[in-house]
Order: C-alpha cells, then structure tokens, then sequence
C-alpha cells in the first residue's frame, strides 16, 4: 500500500475504507467513475461520479461523436484522472462501449484519453453483453433467463444459467437510438404500435423469438441499466414499497406488463417531477417501456428483476479467482461491512453454532441468512444505544446488500431488533414477511442476545456454556467454574427466548469436563 494510500485512509476520506479500484465507464450516455472497495465479492462503492456527455447523440445521423460532446466527456475524464492519482489508486480499468466503438471517430477520442493518461478498452458489443451478464451471475448465483442491458448506444441481450452466459447479441436500441423507431407523435395508440413492430422486428431478427417457450418460475428477464432502474424506482412509489434500493425488485410478468404500457402512456414532462428519476431518465422511459412491452411478449419471462449490478461489476467478478467467485455474495458484503463495526466473523460464527440447537433457520429463513443477521446483530451493539434500533434496521432494509430478497431483508430486520429487545416492528419491516417469517427471525435476535450477553462476548464464555432444546425444555447448561455467569440479565432472556419459543426454561450447572466432552 503506497503512503498516500495510507494517509488516505488514515484521514478517513472514505469512513474507514480504503479505496482498492477503479472503474471508468464511457457509454454513450453518460462518463462514469466508480471506486471500489470492501470485498470485492460484495464491492463497496466508495465514490460514485458522472458526466451526462451524451457522447452518443448523433452518431445515427452524422456516424460521428460530436465535438461539443466530446469537449464536455474530456473535461469530466481528466478531472477523474486527477483524483484517481490523488487518491493513489493504481488499479484502474477503462472501458468504453457502444459510441466509441460504433463512431467514426472512436480512434480519435481514444488517443485524446491516451493522452490525459487513461488506457481505454473499447470493448465489442458481445463483450459487453458478457459483462453484463456476469454482474448479474455475481449478484444473483442462481439467475436462470436473459439479461437485458439497456445503454444510451445499444441494447446487449444474453441468455444466462448455471453461473454461465451465452449467446450474446448486441441490438441498435439504446435509450439514444429508441426515438428513432417512434413514428409521428399525432398517431397517439396507432403510433405506439407501429413502434412496437419497428422494435420487435429488429429483436425478432436477431434471433430473439422465445414468444412460444413455456415460462417456468425460474425463467426471469433481468433489467440492466439506469432507464431500467428509474423505471424500477417509478413502480417501487407506486406500489408504496417500503425499500429505498431498486436492486432485486421483482415484478411478475403481468405487472411488469402494466408498468410498461403506464409509462408508455405516460409523458416525459409529468415524470420528471417524479422523485429519484432525473429529468435525463424521464426523457426516456416512455420509450424504454415500449421496447420492455416488446421484450415481455417476445421472449415470455415469468418474472422481471431489475439488477444495478452489471458490466462495472462484471468486470470485477471476471478477475476474482474461482474460490472467491463462489463466496455467498450477502455474507462477504456483511462480513466486511460488520467486521469494520467491531464484530468479526469468528464471533460471528460461534454464536451461530451456540445458538442454532434453540434457534435455527426453519421454515422461512435460511441458515446463511440467521448468519448474516447474526454479524448485523453485533454490528449495531457499536452504535451509541439512542441511535442503535433506527439504524439496525435501515442497515437490514436499504444497504445495498446482494443476494437477498425483501423478505430476506425484514428477517434480517426483525432479528437485530430482537437482539435488541425490541419485538414492535415498524410496518415498513411487517408488509416484506409474514408473521411467521418474522417470528422466526426475533427468535435468532433473541437467541443472540442470550449468547452475547451470558459471558460479554468473550470466547470462553461460549465454551463453557451449551444451550439446547431437551424435553420439552430450554436448557442452559453451564460449567462449575463458571457458575457465576448466570446472572439476572441472563435469566431474563432466558425467559424472554423461551416464551417465545413456547417452551419452559432450566439452567444445570454441570462438571466443566462434561462440556469438554459434548
């Protein structure tokens, strides 16, 4: 690590997290800075930065990136450069995709980047569709369908499953090309419709044509894009969703279908005083939701998922090595956020283990999800105790966490406000889970909050102590030499768990070679 890293970091310029990677994304809409850090499994975003350059705006009509345009991406990059060797991040990987690669002009632009001292990749419209695909293999494991990435140039499909992708295709339908299919605006309907075939036709033609296949309940559509995330955003307020993060929402084909045709019907004016959707996204997510109503009926997924993890983060899972690969994504990204917050993994597990005979994943949770909420739980005893409960909870519901789901998140939610005895859920955490889902989650809260407070979550304590479920009954089993342990705190959450667990409760004090050998 050079010394200006280390000062960095030492300042706290990053609260705490040292900035490892760099991305700069050079699309046809937008010119992007995304520094990285954390595990990159579950990758931090440290900075987040953009310049709307529309780089590609004119290229249908002149096959040229315009100058203006190209004055204005420059001045965004060199700014980037500068703060890129300010900050000592020397990992830093340049891609440029469809209006670079397709403009007469591309070669030009790229030598200017040479010159500020940027090393651009321009990558093919395949390659891109790839990348893409593996942002959403590193985010969602199991995904099974096609992957959809909607750019400013292009639209890049690939089918994906099994950890793999395969059989890319890159389509001239980015958000910048899309008027281009819309027809006089007085048709109104007729117009839309003759829209609709100019689009269906170009993604019929590429061998698009899954109309006829049968939609399994593994067969999901996967939205890439920043069009496809306001567009998530603008159902989110419409439903009165209670989570903030358009990653992962999740929409059934019918209602994906009706979000298409409402914002199809919809003027770019009237959403641009939506919240979280930029004046930049309004303008086109009328047509970003013809070209979805066209997809919806060509290649018949049973489900829509809209993913912010794409090519940027394709390009970080493609250089991870096959071990970290296969991490669980939820557990690396809490692993690191919590162990940064006073609570280690091997704390962590242990309590996991000395818990799970009382209170194991069930019916609706998992036990990689009781983990999680284990490490969160620890987490949040840092935070002062008047702010603790809150912020809990707005960790469990709005950090980008990958590879869980809304209802993943309100157990995760309902088990860090057990651990701090608070069993009165706000109905944002209720309307993600059932009750049942929820009663199992505040009984791993409750459990955790036993184990961390009988010994002041010191290893011995976990040693010396076994907590099972026999006859009928809680029971605390506690060595002779630590007999003093078993406090009144202890007895109150051990009344408290096995209320809830519906059983009676009992502590034996037994000989500390009994516990050596269970």
């Amino acid at each position: 690590m050079t010394y200006r890293k280390r000062r960095d970091d030492r300042d706290g310029a990053f609260a705490g997290n040292t900035p490892e990677r760099a991305i700069i994304d050079i699309g046809s809409n937008t010119v992007r800075l995304v520094v990285y850090g954390g595990a990159m499994r579950a990758p931090m975003v440290l900075l987040n930065e953009k310049v709307t350059a529309k780089l590609g705006r004119e290229i249908a009509a002149t096959g040229r990136l315009a100058d203006e345009a190209m004055a204005l991406a420059l001045r965004g990059l060199k700014r980037f450069a500068l703060l890129l060797d300010d900050l000592g991040i020397e990992d830093v990987e340049t891609v440029a995709t469809a209006a670079v690669r397709d403009a007469s002009n591309g070669p030009e632009f790229a030598a200017q980047l040479r010159a500020i001292g940027l090393e651009p990749r321009v990558i093919s419209g395949e390659e891109e569709a790839l990348l893409s695909a593996h942002g959403v293999i590193g985010a969602f494991p199991d995904a099974r369908g096609i992957v959809a990435d909607l750019g400013g140039g292009s639209l890049e499909l690939v089918r994906v499953a099994s950890g793999m992708a395969d059989g890319a295709s890159t389509l001239p339908l980015g958000t910048l090309r899309l008027p281009d299919y819309r027809p006089d605006q007085r048709k109104g309907m007729a117009g839309r419709a003759e829209m609709k075939q100019a689009i269906d036709k170009v993604i019929r033609k590429a061998g698009w044509d899954l109309s006829a296949s049968p939609s399994g309940a593994d067969n999901a559509l996967y939205l890439v894009g920043g069009t496809w995330r306001a567009m998530a955003v603008f159902a989110m307020a419409l439903r009165g969703h209670p989570l903030s993060d358009p990653h992962g929402f999740e929409l059934d084909a019918a209602a994906a279908q009706e979000l298409a045709e409402t914002l199809a019907d919809s003027e770019s004016e009237a959403l641009k005083g939506r919240d979280r959707i930029s004046s930049m996204r309004a303008e086109k997510l009328p047509d970003a939701a013809v070209l979805l109503s066209v997809l919806l009926a060509r290649i018949n997924p049973a489900r829509v998922v809209f993913s912010s993890w794409g090519l940027r983060e394709g390009l970080l899972y493609d250089r991870l090595p096959a071990p970290s690969r296969a991490q669980d994504p939820l557990l690396a990204g809490i692993a690191m956020f919590a162990s940064q917050r006073g609570a280690p993994v091997t704390l962590a597990t242990r309590m996991a283990a000395w818990t799970l005979d009382a209170a194991p994943a069930r019916e609706h949770g998992s036990e990689r999800l009781r983990l999680a909420a284990i490490m969160l739980g620890l987490a949040s005893m840092q935070v002062e105790p008047n702010l603790r409960l809150p912020q809990a909870i707005d960790w469990a519901l709005h950090k980008r966490w990958v590879g869980v789901d809304g209802m993943g998140r309100a157990m995760m939610a309902a088990a860090v406000a057990a651990n701090g005895n608070s069993l009165d859920l706000p109905a944002r955490v209720r309307a993600l889970a059932s009750e049942e889902a929820l009663e199992e989650a505040a009984r791993w809260g409750l459990a955790l909050r036993l184990a961390r407070r009988l010994g002041a979550r010191s290893r011995r304590s976990l040693e010396v102590s076994r907590l099972v479920v026999q006859d009928g009954a809680l029971l605390l089993k506690l060595a002779e030499s630590h007999e003093a342990l078993f406090g009144i705190p202890s007895e109150k959450d051990m009344k408290l768990l096995a209320g809830r667990l519906g059983l009676e409760w009992r502590m034996a004090i037994v000989p500390d070679a009994q516990l050596r050998g269970d």
